[in-house]
This record gives structure tokens, sequence and C-alpha cells, in this order.
């Protein structure tokens, strides 16, 4: 089902081990009751935003809201490390890790299972076997209802998915107008510029066949096509955000719509995920599943062309 999902890395406050306040808390709930509005049921986490105060801080939404849990679905991820052992950042999806990251999401979050467990980057050590026992013993015991991914190319998929006795039913991967890799790779093969990108090719189309919803993350390029200020914009993101102040004039939508709705225009079902904490800028990306059904092919491939900076071979 083609949805967009509201990322909760922004909430928390910062990303130091200062404590929660009140005002974080307030914050988290001006931004669930947005998203709520506009639609959202789906909720996106991991284990290492805001140093765990994002799901701390969601916890204490779901608290406060009796009733809530039965309302939404969460997902989290686990299998990245930052700042341990004197490394800023590694990747550990360890039998112990998994089982031990996931409890500690549940206890923060303050319920008893997640719908979804993301494994957040591919970890080269990992043992599959032994990730599909992790995942299977938090399956069992009804810590997690389902599992998806993030970052991992369609044969990284393949092979976890050989181990497993569920499918993967998410993957989760940067995807917007500006970070176009997994677009551009589509076109550019027998390419010179294909060299240029290094998104898995074959990764979208393994994920159509299996049933894997893509999750976009990133879906609204910080703002930069809706009135951020970039220090040095280069031309083509000014042309890209014109475009896309003209298109949300056309549709009579926002520039968030117009944003998302290109990303859900794509056959393959993404579901944009966005991060920002603006009740008003939640509020205006509801409207990004009229826009999808609207947007002409013309319009479509304006967009991509503006943002490119260059035509299509």
């Amino acid at each position: 089902m083609q949805e967009i999902i509201y990322g909760c890395m922004g909430l928390g406050g910062s990303w130091s081990e200062e404590p929660l306040g009140a005002g974080h808390v307030d914050e988290a709930a001006a931004a669930v009751e947005a998203a709520l509005a506009a639609g959202i049921t789906l909720f996106d986490h991991a284990d290492i935003y805001r140093s765990g105060k994002s799901e701390a801080v969601f916890g204490e939404v779901l608290a406060a809201m009796p009733g809530l849990r039965d309302r939404i679905r969460l997902q989290t991820k686990c299998g990245i490390r930052l700042n341990e052992r004197g490394l800023a950042t590694h990747y550990d999806l360890s039998r112990g890790a998994i089982l031990e990251r996931v409890d500690g999401s549940l206890k923060r979050l303050q319920t008893d299972y997640v719908d979804v467990l993301l494994l957040h980057r591919p970890d080269p050590l990992a043992h599959l076997g032994e990730v599909a026992g992790a995942v299977g013993q938090l399956l069992a015991e009804g810590k997690v209802r389902a599992l998806g991914v993030s970052n991992m190319s369609g044969a990284q998929i393949q092979a976890l998915q050989d181990r497993l006795e569920v499918p993967v039913v998410a993957n989760q991967l940067e995807m917007s107008l500006l970070k176009r890799a997994w677009l551009e790779s589509t076109v550019l093969v027998n390419h010179a510029d294909s060299l240029d990108y290094s998104f898995p090719h074959g990764t979208l189309e393994y994920c159509a066949r299996n049933g894997v919803t893509l999750q976009a993350y990133g879906a609204l390029a910080k703002g930069l096509y809706t009135g951020a200020e970039p220090e040095d914009p280069t031309a083509a993101e000014t042309a890209a955000a014109v475009l896309v102040s003209e298109l949300a004039g056309t549709y009579g939508t926002s520039g968030e719509a117009i944003l998302l709705g290109w990303l859900m225009k794509h056959p393959a079902g993404i579901a944009p995920v966005i991060g920002t904490v603006n009740p008003a800028r939640i509020a205006a990306c509801a409207d990004a599943g009229r826009v999808a059904e609207a947007m002409t092919r013309a319009d479509w491939y304006g967009l991509w062309i503006a943002a490119r900076g260059t035509n299509l071979p």
C-alpha cells in the first residue's frame, strides 16, 4: 500500500546526551498530531536517532495519548553503532546486538512490539543465518511483526531472504528529486554517464517483483526546492525550485506535495518518508497522493530534467 511515512529522526532535541525536556515532548506531540491529521499512520524510527531520544520522546507521547498505539504502526531500525569502542560509526548485525537493540527500542518507545524492524545497513561481518535466527526469535516472541531492510541492493536482500522464513517487506533508500541515482541508473544503461551513479541497477526491479515496498528517506530534500536557502545553490537546483513552485500553482497545492507526488507517481509504488517537525509542512504533504495521480508525464519528466540540469540521453 502506497502511503506517506512520518520519519521521527528530528524529534527529541539534539544528538547529544542531554536529557529530554517538556518542550521536546510538546514538539513531538504536535508533529504526531499533524501527521495523523494528514492521514499518516506509519511512524519511522531508528535506535540511533538523536542518541535514542527520538524513540524516548515518542514513547512519552504514546504514554500521554491512550489509544494512540492501536491507531498507528511503528517501525524502527537497528544495526548501526555510533561512538562506540573508539569508532565514530560501525555496523553490527550479530544475533546478540539485534536482540539487545530491539529490546532497547521497545523500552524507549514504551510498547511491547514494533510492526516492522528494519536492518539499518548491511554489515559485512554478519552471518545471514545468525541474522535470520535473531529475527525468527523476535517474531516468535511477538516483539517484531515484520522485517524490512534499509540501504540494501536487490542482491543483498535476496541473499538474506534465502535464509528467512518470512518475506522482507520494505527497503528504505535515499530517494528524492535531489538524490536521483535510483532513477538515473535505470536510463543510463550503456551510457558513459552511468559511471557517475553507484546505485545498484536492478534493485527497483527486484523490489517490485518480490513485493518489497520502497520507502524513500530524504524525500523532501531538506527543503531545497521548497524555500530552504542553500549557501551556494546550483543553477539546476534553482531551476527545479522555480518549477516546483510553478507546478504547485498549476495543481493548486504545496511544493511539498509536488515533490512527494513526483516520487509516488513512479510505478514502483514509492512510499516517501518525511522528516520535518514543522506541523505546517507536515500538513502541506497531505495532498501528495492526489498530485501523483494528476501529474502529467510531461510535468514529471520536466521536474527530472530541471533537477539534473541537462537533457536526458
